[in-house]
């Protein structure tokens, strides 16, 4: 018995310390800047277009939450996101390249007032949905997860949306609807049961408000020198 307790403890020990290793990971914005060279030929490019699954604008990632980038990276490097040029990338980074990159990614083109960051995100929408919109928001009530304003996520994990690519959006939201594609589609239950409340013109409309939406989202030309 005191052999079980002695390995129940030393496995339970063992946990904690890989879990607080793991807390332990900050991310080097300075460090991200100088590892982002697959990154910037698709996401520092403006209006650069993907073309797989379909045409679409690649999406807007400088001033994106740090933990979402990492949580999308790692969701790519298991699988559960399918596109193949995203999975090979994420599958050559570390847990320390993911924080670094994250950390460059959301302080890129940030602007700061008097020393503080310019809190864009307190902003309202660009401009109030149309009644057939609003409902189609209501219906997955999207300003639950993603903020009233689509950029303040209630979990630093979920994406800001406002502002972001319509097309972008538009491609991220059927893939969620997607099943058994070796090459397209995203594993987020919730977010699937999300998508397949509506039809695909419906999320072509909810794309293409949340695109009018003032937020973070941008894309930064890549300096021509370090």
């Amino acid at each position: 018995m005191n052999k079980l307790f002695t390995t129940i403890f030393a496995v339970t020990v063992s946990c904690v310390t890989v879990a607080s290793l793991a807390q332990e990971i900050k991310g080097d914005a300075k460090a991200g800047e100088t590892k982002n060279a697959m990154c910037i030929g698709c996401h520092g490019i403006k209006g650069y277009q993907a073309s797989f699954p379909e045409v679409y604008k690649v999406p807007m990632i400088s001033g994106q939450g740090a933990k979402y980038i990492i949580a999308a990276l790692n969701e790519y490097k298991k699988g559960d996101r399918k596109h193949p040029t995203m999975r090979a990338i994420a599958d050559s980074l570390t847990d320390q390249d993911m924080a670094d990159l994250a950390a460059h990614y959301s302080a890129d083109g940030v602007v700061e007032v008097n020393g503080a960051t310019d809190p864009k995100t307190s902003k309202a929408a660009s401009k109030e949905p149309s009644v057939e919109v609003q409902a189609l928001l209501n219906k997955a009530n999207c300003a639950s997860c993603h903020g009233a304003n689509f950029s303040t996520p209630i979990d630093p994990a979920y994406p800001k949306i406002g502002g972001q690519h319509a097309d972008y959006l538009f491609v991220a939201l059927k893939a969620y609807k997607t099943e058994n594609n070796p090459k397209v589609g995203r594993g987020n239950a919730i977010m699937a049961g999300m998508a397949k409340q509506y039809t695909n013109a419906e999320l072509k409309q909810l794309a293409g408000y949340l695109a009018s939406v003032e937020g973070d989202l941008k894309t930064i030309p890549q300096k021509k020198f370090r």
